[in-house]
């Protein structure tokens, strides 16, 4: 599945985008996901909530679900 995230803003991070994308409950969630399997940025193994994502960033989870930032 691949679902794409507009942003208003110059950057998002990874902890907000997981929160606007609804798949996470709270944000403790997500901090203890991210410590205990991370997620692919742009192909590489990110752990870091505050990890500053740009339009035409990439994010990869183990299920096959991508998400990608975008600035219209």
């Amino acid at each position: 599945m691949h679902e794409k995230i507009n942003i208003t803003t110059e950057y998002i991070t990874l902890g907000q985008l997981l929160k606007l994308a609804n798949i996470f409950e709270s944000g403790g969630m997500i901090k203890q996901f991210l410590q205990e399997q991370g997620v692919f940025v742009n192909g590489e193994v990110e752990k870091r909530r505050g990890r500053k994502l740009y339009p035409g960033d990439i994010i990869e989870f183990e299920d096959g679900l991508t998400i990608q930032v975008i600035k219209e």
